[in-house]
């Protein structure tokens, strides 16, 4: 799955980053970067730009960007992955 298909209150920890070489490294350079965890903490009343808590700072990033990241959801609560 991707960041994009995640709901707001999920959380998943990156697998990949993908996306043309610029828009990569910029990501990168964020901070997200595989077996990150990241959490979508809302998204835009239009469902575009998403809101993300992530190395203890909040990210926005536009729906096409997340769609770029790959994702494997994961249960914070518990510590298991799903």
């Amino acid at each position: 799955m991707t960041l994009r298909d995640l709901k707001v209150g999920k959380s998943g920890k990156v697998s990949a980053v993908g996306g043309e070489k610029i828009l990569r490294h910029r990501l990168l350079e964020m901070g997200i970067t595989p077996k990150t965890v990241v959490t979508v903490k809302k998204a835009a009343p239009m469902g575009d730009p998403i809101e993300l808590l992530l190395r203890g700072y909040v990210l926005t990033l536009r729906l096409d960007d997340a769609e770029k990241i790959s994702v494997e959801e994961v249960d914070l609560e518990s510590g298991d992955n799903k």
